[in-house]
């Protein structure tokens, strides 16, 4: 009798999750960039900050040098010690500036250390910040201020296109947008429900007007997930914010091992759970209803045990078939979300040991403490 109950724990969340009106497994909220009539004065500044970022950053600023709406594309140099100033000044992006930045400042983070110096040169409308490893697709800058000034927005961000190639990143990367659309329901970060805000730090266009309200990057100088705490803070000043998938912003970082994606995650997982034991634990046992319950289940000799059982992996299956489709993959991925699901668990356990061993996250070689509260 357990294990019915079980079961029907894990039935029943995947039954809520599909019908769940906002449906946070759907590919609806999508944005690609297309050819814009109008003419657009260049409005925008693009801030990239680069640190260590050879392999990419040459295609990242050759795809912005005919992104039309562009009057300025400042490049933050953040103490790389590779190839990156030299391959950055061979691109054919004409409207680059390169500027050194400052040691790390205490009580700061790399990343927005970085944009901060790059902020103070901004002198336009808009401001886009693009991670190093980001190629745009033609017009796709257009289209962003497009969306931006036709649904009178404040930010607008699109989730990359990530690497599909290895057999890691085929198992995983789609997953984790799967993953991060149940966390953040597009639907409802892009409703002006205060709650629940966020956005995908590698492609933002925002207000420079806004980010200068909200206090510039300073205001989030310490946050490891700076993308969702800047959505928080443009919402929490009554801003709109607009958060959607994307072909037109494709990301070049390669993830070949395992090692290197359970890092990323590592990072920042535990930082989700608000280094909370409590919600730990309420993730882990949600994770193992979901993922763990209905797969063992199966083998369990008892007829309604197992039509639940292969109900619930059905539900499952169909709820990460619109990712898989968004993305051009096989659909028989769809089968290993198990194995997914618990690896992903295991990458949010290793987080929290992280942080309870003090280890913190660690980032381009640089280790981040916990914020002070």
């Amino acid at each position: 009798m357990t294990t019915f109950w079980l079961a029907l724990c894990g039935f029943l969340i995947w039954f809520s999750i599909l019908v769940l009106p906002w449906r946070p497994w759907s590919t609806r909220e999508s944005l690609d960039a297309h050819s814009c009539n109008d003419v657009i004065s260049p409005s925008v500044s693009v801030l990239i900050p680069a640190r260590n970022e050879e392999e990419v950053i040459f295609r990242t600023l050759s795809s912005l040098a005919d992104q039309s709406p562009i009057a300025q594309v400042i490049l933050i140099n953040d103490q790389s010690e590779d190839k990156t100033v030299d391959l950055a000044r061979q691109s054919e992006c004409d409207k680059l500036t390169i500027i050194e930045g400052r040691p790390l400042k205490q009580g700061w983070s790399g990343k927005l250390w970085a944009l901060e110096q790059g902020r103070e040169k901004v002198t336009t409308e808009y401001t886009l910040l693009l991670d190093a490893d980001i190629e745009l697709q033609a017009d796709t800058v257009a289209t962003l201020v497009k969306k931006l000034e036709k649904e009178n927005l404040d930010m607008v961000s699109l989730m990359a296109y990530l690497r599909m190639q290895s057999v890691w990143e085929l198992l995983l990367m789609p997953a984790f947008i799967y993953f991060f659309k149940l966390l953040y329901p597009f639907a409802l970060a892009n409703s002006r429900n205060k709650l629940i805000a966020a956005a995908a730090g590698g492609c933002i266009l925002i207000k420079s007007a806004k980010l200068e309200e909200i206090g510039g990057f300073a205001a989030l100088k310490e946050a490891l997930i700076d993308d969702c705490s800047l959505a928080r803070l443009v919402k929490k000043t009554d801003g709109r914010t607009w958060l959607g998938l994307s072909h037109s912003a494709i990301s070049h970082r390669s993830y070949d091992k395992l090692e290197t994606i359970w890092d990323m995650v590592a990072r920042t997982a535990y930082t989700q759970l608000h280094y909370s034991l409590a919600l730990l634990l309420l993730c882990t046992l949600l994770m193992l209803f979901a993922f763990v319950v209905p797969l063992a289940s199966m083998f369990v000799m008892d007829l309604p045990i197992i039509l639940i059982s292969v109900l619930a992996y059905i539900m499952m299956m169909i709820s990460y078939l619109p990712v898989l489709k968004y993305y051009q993959r096989n659909p028989l991925w769809a089968c290993t979300l198990p194995i997914t699901g618990v690896l992903y668990l295991c990458m949010t356990w290793s987080s929290a040991i992280r942080h309870w061993r003090g280890t913190g996250a660690v980032w381009k070689n640089r280790a981040y403490a916990r914020p002070a509260p």
